[in-house]
């Protein structure tokens, strides 16, 4: 540190002319300062100093000094003093030493700082005084402390193979103070220096000596001071391992029995195996070698001996050898008997006083009688089979007009039919060559569109009346005419009834079989998102195939001896895709379902799948219907309602209705972070105008089932190439655009068109995107035709929210691996079930829980209690205005586990309800009829 050395008159002198208040004890004199200060006289000497500080946003921050002996301190920054005024001092005694120590603080804002404009960082230091002279402290800087947003350098994705060096670089943003940098590994921070991790401070390297397998993944690089902390863009790290040989098997046998032929033996590409896009081994993994094997030789017989002479039991015998020639090389021997005897004596034998001839057993008679009478009886029922056979097939011919092989003799009844290849192919199939399969059996089993498939409803049904004998043997026997006898009025596979010339909403008796006349089997077709199938009695369900639209007809719903011909339907008009109000958006597609005059004795069960995110209440859902091209409420989901039942769940809106008609959900934002869910998906094709060009399609589209599936329809339609898995992303309602944009393109071998890397959708276009499915496209073309693959980054973000990242990989040359199917499963092309197939609850089993539960009883179980212990026990005013509450809640029910497919919910929930106890019951020692029910029921 610095002193100054003078008088006491020289230290007053100063402070009278800067204006600063003179102390008292200089104003004594020296006498006076040595009694109040001790009788050694020394300057001051600082026993703390300022330091260096950093304003942090608006926050000032406080310098601090502290001198002993010291009369005054005060500051003087950027060379000018501080005024008295600003200055925070208190004094206390050493009580080691008895001398007085002084403590000096400032404030320092960032407005102070912002203001100076000098060569050097804005600075401070303390002058302290006593009676011999003056010290000053260490200059201490004050600077205002921020940290940029974008890094100078972000890392690169990096593809590197096993045992090989990851290098990645970081430049952190510019910042004050220097920023720190630490790595992430898929969100996790990072050991360095264990495992061969380097991190190299200076320029802020990450190095991995020796990759692994287990050093695959995402890196980030976080950068932070004492103001923020910042995160670089993700790198994804592959390490991926190249192909290797096993070893060679052993040669197999030879292809042939006999002579010349080709042995092989194989070695397969696992060891390793290659793995996160590695190198297929090179050369052959079969091998072929030829060979040669020695024929067999099957055995022949030789000439028979000459007979010998007749014994005295009037035979005679003769042998023969299989030696023309000898079996050799594993041939066959000689069939037949090597020695044979005969009577010798014309029958005149006599053996124990009988003719030899009546000797002969009995059996060898009989035998032959069997085997003749046998064959003659195999020859009738042929002769018979081949004039059935014959006579069905004329008349198949002569009642439908094309060409039917009969095959119902073979199959107990159940007829398949095969058409010519010259019929004209079904337009609704993916294969048009392909036959259409008409098995009448198959027409109802689909893992797809409904997996509660004949096993597992069998299981089911088995479990839930285990205790209850008497409707297992029921359902049994209903289970045993519905695969005997089909329904008259179901159809196979795609084909439907022609009811073009039958009006709108016409009742369809048992007895107006005349509607179902050959002309079925034509070639019909079909409306794009639409299902129709006749309903009886029993019920069933309609599906829209991978739209998460479907419909349940309630078993009962339509009465006896009469069926009705119903439909679902998709609406695609632009007419149903524009709310009226304009806060509303549509959450869903419009639903049609008919027909008008339907007539049923309890609601159906629409399912609708949305796009709302509803995990908190930042939105007013609605369910709206539409008359004469006007869009009414009919509730709103949060509501209560007796005309109407609403469920809404994460991703489904379960809908009970009693008129036909179309339907919509929409919903209004109640405030900025109400949310819908947004499907991502990348498309590719290669350009056909320009042989090294390849387009990128990227569709932002409503998380709803249908919504994906039109833009899976429209690029099969085009030949495009699902590249990388849809993801999700949530779009709020804070008017805040999307943008879209391509990254880490290689730009070695690639070229983009100039100015798409990063394209916009406002606000607007996003949030009703209902009207069309949202598609921006990425125009980019290679340099050589040897560049067939590319790798890339799709960004697709909501400003200020929240970004998804679709990493693409994928080969650009047609009909080569790199892209990913449309569907994780096969297009579902099933779009209804009729009868207790449709059900995941037996036909009986429902009767008796309806029965039990629609009866009210002291106990107080009832449907009420029903309804909650399935968790559906909201608005309860709906269910008792029906006519069997328990019925619907069950069809409820079915609607939100059509999918799951099984009864453990509800045979828990019944188990439930039958250990529950009224007050008067909780000190009884025995259970009640009604008790014991529901457990067989459970």
């Amino acid at each position: 540190m610095g002193q100054f050395s003078g008088g006491c008159c020289w230290s007053f002198s100063i402070l009278v002319l800067l204006g600063l208040q003179v102390p008292a004890t200089l104003a004594r004199g020296p006498r006076g300062e040595a009694l109040q200060h001790g009788q050694s006289g020394t300057l001051p000497r600082f026993l703390e100093e300022p330091v260096d500080a950093y304003i942090i946003k608006s926050n000032p921050i406080k310098l601090r000094c502290q001198a002993r002996p010291a009369l005054q301190i005060f500051f003087k920054c950027n060379g000018e003093w501080v005024h008295q005024s600003q200055h925070m001092s208190q004094e206390h005694t050493d009580i080691v030493t008895g001398l007085k120590i002084r403590e000096v603080m400032i404030n320092v804002s960032r407005q102070q700082v912002e203001d100076f404009h000098g060569p050097e960082d804005y600075w401070c230091l303390c002058v302290a005084w006593s009676h011999l002279g003056t010290s000053k402290s260490r200059k201490a800087s004050v600077r205002i402390a921020y940290l940029r947003k974008n890094f100078e350098q972000d890392p690169q994705g990096t593809e590197v193979p096993l045992n090989g060096m990851i290098v990645l670089h970081c430049r952190p943003p510019e910042g004050v103070p220097v920023a720190e940098v630490e790595w992430l590994k898929n969100e996790e921070s990072l050991n360095v220096g264990a495992d061969g991790v380097i991190s190299k401070k200076g320029d802020h390297e990450l190095i991995v000596s020796e990759a692994r397998l287990s050093d695959s993944g995402n890196y980030t690089c976080v950068a932070s001071n004492i103001v923020a902390k910042r995160r670089s863009a993700t790198a994804m790290v592959v390490v991926y391992v190249n192909g290797g040989w096993s070893s060679w098997s052993d040669w197999s046998a030879c292809n042939v029995r006999c002579g010349r032929g080709v042995q092989k033996r194989s070695r397969t590409c696992t060891n390793p195996a290659p793995l996160n896009g590695g190198a297929f081994c090179e050369g052959m993994s079969v091998q072929k070698s030829t060979c040669n094997t020695v024929c067999p030789v099957d055995g022949g017989w030789g000439e028979w001996s000459e007979w010998s002479v007749c014994s005295s039991d009037c035979d005679r015998q003769h042998a023969r050898e299989c030696t023309a020639p000898e079996p050799k090389h594993g041939g066959r021997l000689c069939d037949g008997a090597a020695s044979a005897a005969e009577n010798c004596t014309g029958g005149l034998c006599i053996q124990n006083r009988k003719l030899l001839h009546d000797a002969k057993p009995q059996g060898v008679e009989r035998t032959s009688d069997v085997a003749l009478y046998s064959g003659l009886a195999a020859g009738v029922v042929t002769v018979v089979l081949l004039i059935v056979a014959v006579t069905l097939y004329r008349r198949s011919q002569s009642e439908y007009g094309v060409d039917v092989i009969d095959s119902s003799a073979l199959t107990g009844g159940f007829q398949s039919f095969s058409f010519k290849t010259s019929r004209q192919a079904n337009p609704l199939l993916m294969n048009s060559s392909m036959q259409p399969d008409l098995t009448v059996s198959r027409t109802y089993t689909s893992p797809i569109c409904f997996q509660d498939s004949i096993d597992k409803e069998l299981m089911a049904e088995h479990s839930l009346l285990d205790p209850l004998p008497d409707l297992k043997a029921k359902g049994a026997t209903e289970r045993a005419e519905y695969h005997v006898m089909s329904h008259p009025q179901t159809f196979p596979r795609g084909l439907a009834p022609d009811y073009r010339r039958v009006a709108v909403g016409t009742t369809l008796g048992r007895r107006g079989k005349n509607l179902f006349t050959p002309r079925v089997f034509q070639t019909l077709s079909r409306p794009l998102h639409k299902a129709t199938a006749v309903f009886g009695h029993a019920g069933g369900r309609l599906v829209l195939p991978n739209t998460g639209i479907s419909l349940l007809v309630p078993h009962g719903g339509i009465a006896e001896d009469t069926t009705w011909e119903m439909y679902m339907s998709i609406n695609q008009e632009d007419s149903s895709t524009v709310p009226e109000d304009g806060a509303e958006i549509f959450l869903s597609p419009a639903i049609t379902y008919g027909p008008p005059g339907l007539d049923l004795s309890c609601p159906i069960a629409m399912t609708i799948a949305h796009c709302a995110e509803v995990a908190a209440d930042n939105w007013t859902i609605r369910l709206k219907r539409q008359i004469q091209d006007k869009w009414e409420e009919v509730m709103s989901v949060d509501e209560e309602s007796t005309s109407c039942y609403c469920l809404l769940e994460a991703q489904t809106c379960h809908v009970l209705l009693e008129q036909p008609g179309r339907y919509a959900l929409v919903g209004e934002a109640l405030n900025q972070e109400a949310g819908k869910r947004l499907r991502l998906a990348v498309f590719g094709s290669p350009d056909l105008s320009n042989s090294l060009g390849f387009t990128l399609r990227v569709y932002c589209v409503d998380d709803t089932p249908y919504a994906f599936q039109e833009v899976v329809v429209g690029e099969r339609s085009r030949g495009g190439r699902l590249l990388e898995e849809p993801k999700i992303l949530l779009f709020k309602g804070n008017t805040f655009s999307l943008q879209v944009s391509i990254q880490d393109v290689p730009r070695l071998l690639w070229s983009i068109k100039p100015f798409t890397t990063c394209q916009e959708f406002s606000f607007s276009q996003v949030w009703a995107s209902n009207r069309c499915p949202l598609q921006c496209a990425f125009s980019l073309e290679r340099y050589s035709l040897s560049s067939s693959q590319l790798s890339c980054k799709i960004s697709v973000r909501q400003v200020t929210g929240e970004e998804q990242i679709l990493q693409i990989y994928t080969s650009v040359v047609e009909n080569e691996k790199g892209a990913v199917p449309f569907f994780t499963q096969s297009d579902c092309t099933i779009t209804s079930q009729t009868g207790s197939k449709a059900f995941k609850i037996p036909p009986s089993i429902r009767q008796r829980i309806s029965a039990t539960f629609d009866t009210a009883n002291a106990n107080g179980k009832d449907w009420q209690l029903l309804a909650q212990k399935l968790h559906i026990d909201r608005n309860l005013g709906y269910f008792a205005c029906q006519q069997s509450p328990s019925s619907v809640i069950l069809s409820l029910w079915e609607a939100q586990h059509q999918d799951p497919g099984d009864l453990d919910s509800l045979a828990s929930a019944l188990e439930e309800i039958g250990k529950v106890q009224s007050p008067r019951e909780a000190g009884a020692l025995g259970c009640s009829k009604e008790d014991s029910e529901l457990t067989r029921l459970g």
